[in-house]
């Protein structure tokens, strides 16, 4: 699609040549250098990369590689370290731009690259590794020489990647020291041998901290080599963050400071998953439980749509927020009407029927309680209705003990029981569970010691029935002067568009007198 000139002077005559149709330009030596020219066969057609020497500064024309921290066969994730590189300014950690295998390192430990020269083949499947090493032998990651000599019959032998002997863990080949350059600089001030210094950077580079140490005298001994090579530990310098790019990038878009992220990737390494996971993006992964641990508890997740039943209450809820409430409370002595539940227990009465009895004679002095609003004024109902809410399966209903105040109280438990099995069945009539005046909401066979109900819309009350505890007070008659008794906390709910405070609290007296003199309504 173009052709370019390597000088300015040639560019005549390469447009002169491509006019001339067929005849294309000829190349002279200079035009194409011998360091640029593509050496053995073609590029594979399957997916790979090529890793180049960066450039890890403006004035960096050359690189050398300190340390592999992958070697060939290891696969990379994009934004991983996989080399340690000097340049011209300091020690710089290499990351991969794309996930695969390291298929070859064309560039060995100590050996130097231009800028912009391969030093390794990644691949993108692993089947693809044998291929690529192949490739990789028609290609070369060593410097092109400054002045070429053509009469020169040898060239020199590039560096074995790594030592054989193990002698010096710190040279590299051509008998070099690997170390920063402040731990040269620091070396060199302090007059210590920097050869004689043991590094614990990665692959044995020496860091400023070694050679402090070795100057206050606490050198290590060095470790005989083991006997199979192990992968260095990478360690950033103190006040450096280890994060991806991509994990940069999120984070800086997210407004999040990435010294509060937790790093999960190889060396702690900050990743684009952990910023994710902090900005609530991406839930964490659950780690396994441990060997002989019970298995973890699997919890539902994710949107439920509602039944009917939980849309009615749901709707009935909100209703109710239109409504101006109040709420009292009072505790009630149970031990009397506790006597009286268990003497009736075994004729089929139940504690519910014996508790709606009570509260639909509480409410036969006080009618108020049993009224609802409507905007012309109060609507009194004739009728003393029970309402109890029931919990089943997937939802809530009311089913209703009409003429509560009217009934024997073994009618009454008779009626509940067949009420609660049909509310399980879900065969409820409507009338059944919509013609309620009252409402009691009870809440102790679960230990509740207090609680407040919802006023459902169209009532005028709710009981909110819990739990019976056990008090010690004071008693002249007693032997020790103190007795137990148990009582029970109940809470109305009114509406007070109709009904008052005193209004409630009057009818709160009246329920505890009868829950303490409970016999007549057995009768």
């Amino acid at each position: 699609v173009a052709l370019v000139a390597t000088e300015v002077a040639d560019i005549a005559a390469v447009a002169a040549g491509d006019e001339g149709g067929d005849a294309a330009p000829t190349p002279s030596a200079e035009a194409v250098p011998a360091a640029d020219a593509p050496a053995g066969g073609a590029a594979p057609d399957f997916e790979f990369s090529q890793l180049d020497m960066p450039a890890l500064s403006s004035t960096m024309k050359e690189g050398k590689v300190v340390s592999w921290l992958k070697g060939e066969g290891d696969s990379v994730e994009a934004g991983e370290a996989i080399m340690v590189v000097e340049s011209d300014k300091a020690d710089m950690d290499v990351e991969a731009f794309e996930d695969g295998y390291i298929a070859a390192i064309i560039t060995g430990e100590g050996e130097t690259a231009n800028v912009g020269a391969p030093v390794a083949l990644i691949a993108a499947n692993e089947a693809d590794i044998p291929a690529l090493k192949a490739y990789a032998a028609t290609l070369s990651g060593a410097p092109t020489p400054a002045a070429p000599a053509p009469a020169a019959a040898t060239t020199a032998p590039k560096a074995v990647p790594k030592a054989a002997s193990p002698a010096s863990v710190n040279a590299s080949a051509g008998g070099r020291v690997v170390a920063s350059p402040l731990a040269k600089k620091m070396a060199t001030e302090m007059g210590v041998d920097i050869s004689a210094v043991v590094g614990s950077g990665p692959g044995g580079r020496i860091t400023a901290a070694d050679v402090q140490n070795a100057a206050a005298g606490g050198t290590p001994a060095k470790k005989a080599a083991p006997a199979s090579p192990s992968k260095p530990k990478h360690i950033p310098a103190p006040g450096v963050i280890a994060a991806t790019p991509t994990a940069r990038a999120l984070a800086k878009k997210a407004k999040l400071d990435l010294a509060s992220i937790e790093g999960t990737g190889e060396f702690g390494r900050v990743t684009a998953d952990d910023v994710r996971i902090a900005t609530g993006e991406k839930k964490p992964v659950r780690k396994t439980a441990a060997p002989g641990a019970p298995a973890p508890i699997e919890m539902p997740e994710g949107l439920v749509p509602f039944t009917g039943m939980q849309r009615a209450v749901s709707n009935n809820m909100v209703a109710t927020l239109d409504c101006p409430v109040f709420r009292a409370s009072r505790e009630i002595e149970m031990d009397a009407f506790n006597a009286l539940y268990q003497s009736v227990k075994p004729k089929g009465v139940t504690v519910s029927a014996l508790l709606a009895k009570a509260v639909a004679k509480a409410i036969e002095k006080h009618p108020i309680i049993n009224s609802s609003f409507r905007p012309e004024g109060t609507f009194f109902n004739k009728d003393i209705n029970i309402a109890m809410a029931v919990a089943i399966e997937g939802g809530l209903i009311t089913p209703v003990l009409k003429y509560a105040n009217e009934r024997d109280v073994l009618e009454l438990g008779e009626n509940w029981k067949e009420l609660v099995g049909k509310a399980k069945a879900g065969t409820l009539s409507p009338d059944e569970y919509n013609s309620g005046t009252f409402v009691i909401s009870n809440m102790g066979m679960f230990g509740v010691s207090q609680f407040d109900a919802i006023l459902p819309a169209g009532m005028g009350g709710i009981l909110a029935v819990a739990g019976t505890q056990e008090y010690i007070v004071p008693d002249k008659q007693a032997v020790l002067g103190m007795k137990k008794i148990s009582k029970m906390t109940v809470t109305l709910t009114c509406d007070h568009r109709q009904i008052y405070g005193a209004d409630a609290a009057m009818f709160l007296k009246t329920l505890n007198d009868i829950m303490m003199n409970p016999a007549p309504l057995v009768k």
